[in-house]
């Protein structure tokens, strides 16, 4: 029970974020989106450094870390190269060329991303297990709550550019929902995976860091930068990392 409840927690927080399509009437204004997009990007970040990569040192060395690290890069770098899909401002698809509807790759894209934060959750998870007691529950509900507090805007962001492609607010919720359901499989998938070779659990825990510092680089901060108040991007990053910081701080 205990453990359904992490891989949960994250899908929670975007299918939290989706139902805002029924509360905000226009949506997410461009200084608030940015907002949102920079918080999401700072607790990836922090989440990213306290709850996978130290553990990951810790348990292992800083040539592992960084080993892993890398590999997650370039499994997102793969990922990102032959699935076909559309971030939320551009005008061309990437990817391979598909005939899926735009609606479709938009959705996509976010899916991606939600890959490495459930594989991320499944790791913490078995490293609480394989510790011996050294990682508490505490401290793998800290990485499943960050996931999820960064999830709740994102969620938003799914859901509105869907809605504005023409979709009903309902397939808009549906589909922003469904983005997220990418999280509790990838979670235990990934749990079952380490838990079966526990002396990969350093490696595993750097890779899913690394897919989350890709997805941040490659999409959250330039899409938070972008155009003029860029300045709203970093405070929401800074504040995105303090809050995990300090998340990670009362329950580890």
């Amino acid at each position: 029970m205990e453990l359904a409840i992490l891989f949960l927690i994250p899908f929670i927080g975007t299918s939290l974020g989706s139902a805002g399509i029924f509360i905000l009437r226009d949506g997410l204004g461009p200084k608030a989106e940015k907002l949102v997009l920079g918080f999401a990007s700072g607790v990836m970040i922090a989440a990213s450094v306290w709850s996978l990569l130290l553990p990951a040192i810790e348990d292992s060395s800083y040539l592992t870390a960084a080993a892993g690290f890398m590999i997650g890069i370039l499994f997102l770098l793969l990922i990102d190269q032959v699935t076909p899909h559309l971030h939320a401002k551009a005008t061309d698809p990437e990817g391979r060329s598909s005939s899926l509807s735009r609606s479709a790759l938009l959705m996509l894209s976010v899916t991606i991303h939600n890959i490495p934060e459930g594989m991320a959750v499944g790791a913490g998870a078995a490293a609480m297990i394989a510790s011996g007691g050294d990682m508490t529950y505490a401290s793998a509900l800290a990485l499943s709550l960050g996931i999820a507090l960064q999830n709740f805007p994102e969620g938003m962001v799914v859901s509105f550019p869907l809605y504005r492609e023409g979709k009903s607010k309902a397939k808009a919720f549906l589909q922003g929902v469904l983005s997220g359901i990418v999280e509790p499989l990838g979670a235990i998938v990934a749990f079952i995976f380490v838990g079966t070779l526990t002396s990969l659990l350093p490696i595993f825990l750097s890779f899913a860091a690394g897919a989350m510092f890709y997805v941040v680089v490659e999409e959250l901060i330039p899409e938070a930068s972008e155009g003029s108040h860029s300045n709203i991007g970093t405070i929401g990053a800074a504040v995105g990392f303090a809050a995990m910081m300090m998340l990670d701080g009362i329950f580890g």
